[in-house]
């Protein structure tokens, strides 16, 4: 049965901005763990030029967003995209997740199929054990700060070829993860060891989209084929340069393939 809320919704609600013409269709975009909305970047113009409104948000915790109070669970993450989208006034969208985002779309997919027109799923997992892993890394956030872990966090998001050649993009993303305010980067992780969306993944019926990166050591490929095989209908397709964080390293193809999907 998909998880509920545990009825902690953060105050004031998420922080977003949103791009295009208003009265297109819209497809909100969600991102990874320690990540703002301006992961998404080199999605928005390529969206928009084919007609699409772009929502872009941060989680609770991180960016912009209300910090928790509490821990959280990923149903507590996707009834903060709900309250946004009806504070925002849209019924019923696309949706893309990258990784903490795809498991967030996978439960509204799931829970309030109502709403989720289409699904892209990017670089995610619908359970990724053992909890240990995610329930150290919060108590090692909540002791020393997010700061702690960006470097390690960052060095798995990104091919070392894309890296060194890139020097200056990853020393930016290793500074949004280790100013993420340490209780939301830690709720968050409590929210991933307490994830288990695999037998939701059947009663999801938007079409969908899975994408991989062939080197991502954060959700290998296997993670996406699992999520494909399980979604009824549901295309795979692994990209064949991409790390974690492929939508900025494969930006073109990654662009490519959201725009064939949703306009």
């Amino acid at each position: 049965m998909t998880a509920q809320p545990t009825g902690r919704p953060i105050t004031g609600g998420l922080h977003a901005v949103a791009e295009g013409p208003e009265a297109a269709p819209a497809v909100v975009l969600a991102g990874s763990l320690g990540s703002t909305l301006e992961m998404w970047d080199p999605q928005v113009e390529a969206l928009t030029s084919a007609g699409l409104r772009v929502v872009r948000f941060d989680h609770r915790g991180h960016g912009r967003s209300p910090v928790p109070d509490g821990p959280a669970s990923i149903a507590d993450l996707g009834a903060d995209v709900l309250g946004l989208l009806d504070r925002l006034g849209l019924d019923r969208v696309g949706f893309t997740g990258l990784s903490l985002g795809g498991m967030v779309g996978m439960w509204l997919a799931a829970a309030a199929p109502e709403r989720i027109d289409r699904l892209a799923l990017m670089c995610t997992a619908a359970w990724l054990g053992p909890p240990e892993n995610w329930t150290d890394r919060a108590a090692t956030v909540r002791a020393h700060g997010a700061g702690a872990v960006a470097e390690a966090v960052v060095g798995r998001w990104f091919t070392p070829g894309y890296a060194a050649a890139h020097p200056g993009e990853v020393a930016r993303m290793r500074e949004t993860v280790a100013s993420t305010p340490a209780e939301g980067y830690a709720a968050c992780c409590e929210a991933i060891a307490a994830m288990d969306l695999r037998s939701d993944l059947g009663r999801i019926t938007a079409p969908t989209l899975v994408v991989a990166g062939a080197h991502d050591p954060s959700t290998p490929p296997e993670h996406a084929e699992r999520i494909a095989r399980a979604v009824p209908g549901a295309r795979r397709h692994v990209l064949d340069g991409g790390a974690h964080l492929a939508n900025r390293e494969c930006a073109d193809e990654v662009n490519r393939l959201l725009v064939a999907h949703f306009a």
